[in-house]
């Protein structure tokens, strides 16, 4: 039996799971889909084509489901695909997606903190954390156990790897490689998240491994190219493989290391796109 507050308003068109808890002031447009045991605390407003699965806990304020910040947004959009025990703390906002038939995503057990934006067509995978005032752009992917702490500025199109640290107030607008650290002042990267690791259960001969791989990549003065061909004949098994599958793909270049080594790999735009300009430069 759900619980809905006399003051909110709720779409007969939303389709409620059993024991949703809706409170005071809040609203839940038509094509919206609460599952179970959700509960949305005070002045919430989910928008249509949302849908929450399980458990989730969405604080006082909080706006998902908002239209898309774009200028080719029209009438037709897509949704926000929210998973299942998530924590989304007050006044976030997520948008929905740009086309019609795309979705934002958000997986499970994910803790969303304070004036959190979460831009359209963005993923984001499981168990990470974000702290107060994050902004991810339009079309951003988040790894999973990703921590972004407060302030943190994501370009649009870029990519946050798995088990990364970021620093605070950091303004990433390049992929950032998988198991790292950002340093919030230079935004560049600083080595690999070790004690993330070893909390999300990493093995000692895992973490060798991973610096091995960090210093193919960053410390042993090779060419973008050279590390692509080493990281897969280095590392066919194990944590590392994570390496050569992100550096695979990917439209904004590469974070550098903050004392990346003269001929380390090329930081900028991928080769594949043959810029003019693929000198190695140095992190400032």
């Amino acid at each position: 039996m759900s619980q809905i507050h006399p003051t909110a308003v709720v779409s007969p068109r939303a389709k409620l799971g059993n024991n949703v808890t809706i409170g005071p002031y809040c609203v839940v447009e038509d094509d919206v889909i609460l599952g179970d045991h959700c509960r949305l605390e005070t002045r919430v407003t989910i928008k249509s084509q949302t849908s929450l699965g399980r458990q989730n806990v969405v604080e006082d304020g909080a706006i998902l489901g908002g239209s898309p910040q774009h200028l080719a947004a029209g009438e037709q959009c897509g949704g926000l695909r929210i998973g299942n025990n998530n924590s989304i703390r007050e006044n976030v906002t997520m948008h929905r997606a740009l086309q019609a038939d795309k979705d934002t995503v958000v997986g499970d057990h994910n803790l969303i903190m304070v004036n959190t934006h979460i831009g359209h067509d963005t993923i984001v995978e499981d168990h990470t954390i974000m702290a107060n005032n994050v902004m991810l752009a339009g079309h951003t992917i988040v790894g999973h156990h990703a921590y972004l702490a407060g302030a943190t500025g994501v370009h649009q199109f870029c990519r946050i790897g798995q088990y990364t640290m970021i620093g605070g107030q950091s303004a990433v607008s390049r992929d950032v490689p998988p198991f790292v650290t950002i340093d919030g002042q230079s935004n560049c990267v600083v080595g690999l998240n070790v004690i993330g690791l070893r909390r999300n259960g990493f093995t000692s001969e895992d973490i060798t491994q991973l610096k091995r791989a960090y210093r193919i990549i960053y410390r042993e003065g090779h060419t973008w190219n050279e590390v692509r061909d080493l990281l897969p004949a280095a590392f066919p098994s194990g944590p590392a493989t994570e390496f050569s599958k992100f550096f695979s793909s990917g439209k904004r270049g590469f974070v550098q290391e903050r004392a990346t080594p003269r001929k380390a790999f090329v930081p900028a735009a991928a080769l594949e796109e043959n810029n003019s300009d693929l000198s190695v430069r140095r992190a400032s």
